[in-house]
C-alpha cells in the first residue's frame, strides 16, 4: 500500500473515543464495541490506522469546499507570512478578536485530545488481540505512543500545560483531570517517546517504496524528543537524539533543492516524518491550493501570502545582507506607495500610468525602458532559495490553464493570463503580493490543485542539522555548528560560512552564530509549519511578527499583510503579553470544571 492513511474505513467509527463533537463529548451511535474491535488483528490494525487519519481532519481537503485544514496552517501565526484579507478572521489569537469561545481555537484543542484518546485506546487494548503476534503488537503500541506524545506537544506549546490523560476512558464524564504544569508534559512526552526509541521492534526509518512507508520510526521518535529537550534547554541531550536520527540513515536530498517539496521526491532519504497524501477527495495536501494561485492546478487560491520582510531577510549570494538602499537609494525617504513606481512594468499604457499616479507612485522615476530590469536586480544574486521559495517580481511560474501548461510572469499591473502577456492571475489582483513556489504544483503536476499528492512534511533531515547546530552553538562548540550548518548551506548552493572568499560570511563569535542558525532556520524551512513554534521558543515571537520590517530603520510600527514595496492591507494586533498561550475552549471548561483558563483570557 503507498500510502497507509489510505485505509479509511467503517472500522474508523468504532473508535469509542472518536470525539467527534467535544473532548469526549459524545461516542458515535451505532459504532461497533471496542471490545469487539480488539478480538481481530485485522480491525485492531485499522484502529491504528484510525489514529493517523485524524491528520486528515486538518491538513488536507476536500474538493467541495468544507476541508478546515488551513486552521492548523502555523505558519500563519509566524513572521513568515501572512493570510490573504478574507481569511485573517481564522486567525483571531493574533487578529485581535479571539476568544476562549472561539471555534478555530476549540477544534484545534479537539483536534490534538481527539488523537491522544485514540492512541489511549490502542495503547491499553492491542496487547488481548489474540491473532497478533507480540512484535507486531509491540511496534503498534510504539506508534500510537508516539502520536500521542507528537499530540501533546503541540497542545503544550500552544495551550502551556494541559490535562493528561495516558489510560483509557470509556465514560466521558470521567475526562475531568485538572491541568498539569508543562515540564509535567515535558516529562510525559519524553517517557512515551523513550519506550518508542527503546523498541526493537520500531524501525530506524522505512525506505522508499516499503508498504509500512508513512508509519512512525524510531527517526521520528528521536527527533520530536530532541525537540522536546530544546524546549527544556537540555542542549546535551538534545544533540545526542539529532545525532541518532543521522544514525538511523537519514541524509539531505542531494538533487536539486527545488525540487524537494514535489511528489517525485516525497519518500527520499531527507523524509522523516510526513503526513501521506493522495490525489483523492479528503486527502488532498490543502498547501497546493492555499499557497497557489489562480493559475495554479486549474485555480488555486494564494491564502498564505510570505511578508515582504521575511523576503528582505535572504542575504546577498556572497553572504552580506541584503539592503533595499543598494538597489534603490531613495527607498528608505520614500513612503510606500511611492516606492510602487519600481515594481511596475515596462511598456505601462496611459491609463495604466494615471491610476498609479493616483494611487501615489512617483512616476519621475519610472524608467519607460528598463523599469522591470532595475528591479528584477533586488531578487538577483540572493540565497538560491530565496527565488525557489518565493515568486518574486518578473519570475516566471509554469501553471495550468484548462489542463495546458503554461509559463507565465508576475508583473503588475496585471493584465491577462489568457493571452499574451501571460501574466500571473491571483485572488488579489488588485494588489501586488509575493506569491509561494514551495508547497505549489508546477505545470499539470496537480490538474486539481484541492487533490495534491505531494506529503506533508513534519520532520526533515536538514531542520535536525540546523538543531544540531543550534545545540552545539549553544554548548560553545561553535566551530563544529558552523560545519553542520554549511552541510545545508551547500546542498542548496548558498555559499558556505568562514568562507575565506567571502568576508560576510565570517562567523565573530557564539551569538553571531546563534542569529546565522535562527537564519537558516527561516530560509530553508520557511513555509514548512516550523517558524511559529521556533519563534515561541526563541522568545522572538512578538518583536518579529508584530514589526514592519520593510524599512531598514529599527524603527517599530505596525507589522501586518503589506504588499511588496510595504503597504498595509492590514494589521496584525498585539493585545499584550498573554496571547502567547492559547486561551482553553470555553466549551472544554464547561465540561470539566477543574479545567483553569490561561491569564488574560476572559471567558
Amino acid at each position: 500500500m503507498k500510502k497507509i492513511f489510505a485505509a479509511i474505513t467503517a472500522v474508523l467509527a468504532l473508535m469509542a473515543v472518536s470525539c467527534q463533537k467535544e473532548l469526549l463529548d459524545t461516542v458515535p451511535t451505532g459504532a461497533i464495541s471496542t471490545s469487539v474491535v480488539w478480538t481481530k488483528a485485522s480491525l485492531a490494525r485499522n484502529a491504528v490506522t484510525g489514529v493517523y487519519n485524524e491528520f486528515y481532519t486538518l491538513y488536507t481537503a476536500a474538493t467541495g469546499g468544507n476541508g478546515d485544514s488551513w486552521r492548523n496552517m502555523f505558519e500563519g501565526y509566524s513572521s513568515v507570512m501572512d493570510i490573504d484579507k478574507n481569511w485573517r478572521e481564522h486567525y483571531l489569537v493574533i487578529y485581535g478578536a479571539g476568544t476562549p469561545s472561539s471555534s478555530d481555537v476549540a477544534n484545534m484543542f479537539k483536534f490534538y485530545y481527539t488523537i491522544v484518546f485514540r492512541a489511549n485506546d490502542v495503547i491499553a487494548h492491542i496487547d488481548a488481540v489474540p491473532d497478533m503476534d507480540a512484535a507486531e503488537k509491540s511496534r503498534l503500541k510504539s506508534e500510537a505512543l508516539f502520536l500521542r506524545a507528537f499530540a501533546y506537544y503541540n497542545l503544550n506549546v500552544l495551550w502551556g500545560g494541559v490535562p493528561l490523560y495516558t489510560d483509557y476512558i470509556s465514560d466521558s464524564k470521567k475526562a475531568t483531570a485538572p491541568r498539569s504544569s508543562e515540564s509535567e508534559v515535558w516529562e510525559q512526552i519524553i517517557d512515551d517517546l523513550t519506550v518508542c526509541i527503546d523498541n526493537p521492534n520500531l524501525p530506524d526509518r522505512y525506505s522508499a517504496g516499503a508498504a509500512e512507508y508513512g508509519r512512525v520510526t524510531k527517526g521520528a521518535a528521536y527527533t520530536l524528543r530532541g525537540i522536546v529537550y530544546q524546549w527544556q534547554e537540555k542542549w546535551a541531550a538534545a544533540l545526542d537524539d539529532f545525532k541518532k536520527v543521522e544514525d538511523c540513515g537519514y541524509t539531505l536530498f542531494s538533487g536539486d533543492w527545488a525540487d524537494l517539496l514535489h511528489p517525485q521526491n516525497e519518500q527520499c532519504s531527507e523524509m522523516i516524518f510526513a503526513i501521506q497524501c493522495e490525489a483523492q477527495e479528503a486527502m488532498g495536501n490543502i498547501r497546493g491550493r492555499s499557497f497557489g494561485n489562480r493559475d495554479t492546478g486549474g485555480s488555486g487560491w494564494n491564502n498564505y501570502l510570505p511578508n515582504p520582510a521575511y523576503v528582505q531577510s535572504f542575504e546577498n549570494a556572497d553572504g552580506s545582507p541584503f539592503r533595499w538602499t543598494d538597489i534603490i537609494p531613495e527607498w528608505n525617504d520614500m513612503k510606500p506607495e511611492a516606492r510602487s513606481v519600481f515594481f511596475l512594468r515596462d511598456g505601462m499604457t496611459a491609463d495604466e500610468i494615471q491610476k498609479m499616479t493616483e494611487y501615489g507612485a512617483d512616476m519621475s522615476k519610472y524608467l519607460t525602458g528598463g523599469n522591470e530590469a532595475r528591479i528584477k536586480r533586488a531578487y538577483d544574486n540572493r540565497d538560491p532559495r530565496l527565488k525557489k521559495s518565493v515568486i518574486t517580481p518578473y519570475s516566471t511560474y509554469t501553471g495550468s490553464i484548462s489542463n495546458v501548461e503554461r509559463t507565465l510572469t508576475l508583473r503588475w499591473p496585471y493584465r491577462k493570463d489568457t493571452a499574451s502577456p501571460w501574466d500571473i492571475r491571483t485572488d488579489t489582483n488588485s494588489m501586488f503580493y509575493y506569491l509561494w513556489r514551495k508547497y505549489v504544483p508546477v505545470g499539470n503536476e496537480c490538474t486539481t490543485a484541492w487533490l495534491y499528492e505531494q506529503d506533508i512534511i513534519l520532520f526533515r533531515y536538514a531542520e535536525v542539522l540546523l538543531r544540531r547546530a543550534e545545540c552545539l552553538n549553544e554548548l560553545g562548540r561553535t566551530e563544529e555548528a558552523v560545519t553542520l550548518v554549511n552541510q545545508v548551506r551547500k546542498r542548496a548552493g548558498a555559499v558556505t560560512l568562514n568562507n575565506a572568499s567571502y568576508p560576510a560570511t565570517a562567523v565573530s563569535g557564539q551569538d553571531n552564530m546563534r542569529e546565522r542558525i535562527r537564519n537558516e532556520f527561516y530560509w530553508e524551512l520557511g513555509g514548512e509549519d516550523s517558524m511559529y513554534f521556533n519563534e515561541l521558543r526563541w522568545g522572538t515571537w512578538k518583536d518579529r511578527k508584530f514589526r514592519d520590517g520593510t524599512m531598514e530603520s529599527a524603527a517599530l510600527s505596525t507589522n501586518g499583510l503589506m504588499q511588496i514595496w510595504g503597504s498595509l492591507t492590514y494589521n496584525w494586533v498585539y493585545n499584550g503579553d498573554y496571547v502567547r498561550y492559547w486561551p482553553i475552549p470555553a466549551k472544554e471548561r464547561e465540561m470539566n470544571p477543574s479545567l483553569t483558563q490561561n491569564p488574560g483570557w476572559k471567558d
